[in-house]
């Protein structure tokens, strides 16, 4: 499309699970509005047919990470949809021969890995000296201190994986005094010593050596189920495990055991196999369990770069020469 075949007619935008309705006010949509009509969502659209329903009059949709499945099937029941933009610049769930198929644009944003990697220690910091306990109590009249902190300074940080986010949450480890260690199939001890670490000879001496886990590795069919009930055995009682990566590495229900039998300390997650968390589910209310929403990318300078780079797409794509093209 360009801007001579481009009529009076407004396109519609939806920005999907615009939960803190931000998406409006993290970038400038005014250059837009002579052209573009944007309408936000904030209440997630969990089914294919609330989808469809929701979307069918939409010309343009603006989707979270990997939040909302985009498959064949629904790609075929939104007839007017022609640009979708993803945030981040890589997308598992979204069908890409189907969107080419059905005549429509993928495109995507950059993402920066600094949320996370922030987000993974303050997890990990907050099961370490018991932060929400402590602060309940402190606010609800509860014991003047009633946990005993772990120290970080001299003890083992164990990374399942030393890519962008995993070799940065490494040098965070190093400045607080603590030995890293890091495993992953491909890694080799050249690459874990670039950023001060040491390779672990095999996942399963990592698992039963460090007192801090953190998970950091790509969901794939060799990732998926990485950690079930034989691995989450190797670890220590007396360690932690974070996981802001993907709920799928983690197996959710040898997890719960572990964390109910008492055979952790305490696990920190940001990722669940269902998102949002339906109301009763047993992540949360599980012991010795600190658990976020999926904040792991969600900050102010992320969601500036994905709206703003949003409207960038669909300027480009007005022009007749999108950027960021996926697929």
């Amino acid at each position: 499309m360009d801007e001579e075949t481009n009529t009076s007619t407004r396109l519609r935008c939806a920005l999907l699970d615009d939960y803190q309705n931000a998406g409006t006010g993290a970038a400038d949509w005014s250059t837009l509005k002579d052209r573009v009509e944007v309408v936000p969502f904030r209440e997630h659209l969990a089914t294919e047919d609330e989808l469809a329903d929701a979307l069918r009059d939409f010309d343009v949709v603006v989707t979270l990470r990997e939040r909302v499945p985009f498959p064949a099937s629904l790609l075929g029941r939104l007839p007017r949809l022609r640009l979708l933009i993803a945030s981040g610049m890589r997308n598992s769930v979204i069908d890409y021969e189907a969107a080419r198929a059905n005549g429509v644009t993928v495109c995507g944003t950059e993402s920066s890995s600094t949320p996370p990697v922030e987000l993974t220690w303050a997890l990990l910091l907050g099961l370490a000296r018991g932060l929400v306990t402590e602060a309940g109590a402190l606010r609800d009249g509860g014991p003047w201190q009633s946990t005993v902190g772990a120290d970080l300074h001299g003890r083992r940080l164990g990374l399942l994986g030393l890519g962008k986010i995993g070799s940065r949450v490494a040098r965070v480890g190093l400045a607080f005094g603590m030995e890293v260690t890091a495993w992953s199939r491909n890694l080799t001890a050249e690459r874990a010593h670039e950023v001060g670490a040491r390779l672990a000879a095999t996942k399963e001496e990592l698992l039963a050596t460090s007192d801090f886990v953190s998970v950091h590795l790509a969901l794939s069919d060799r990732t998926r189920g990485l950690l079930g009930a034989p691995e989450l055995a190797l670890l220590k009682p007396t360690a932690y495990l974070v996981n802001t990566s993907r709920a799928a590495i983690v197996d959710q229900d040898a997890l719960l055991a572990a964390l109910h039998e008492g055979r952790i300390a305490g696990v920190g997650v940001d990722v669940f196999d269902t998102e949002p968390l339906p109301p009763g589910h047993p992540m949360r209310t599980a012991p010795r369990l600190l658990a976020t929403p999926h904040l792991g990318y969600v900050s102010r300078a992320n969601y500036e770069r994905y709206y703003g780079q949003a409207v960038e797409a669909i300027a480009a794509y007005l022009r007749g020469r999108p950027v960021r093209l996926l697929g």
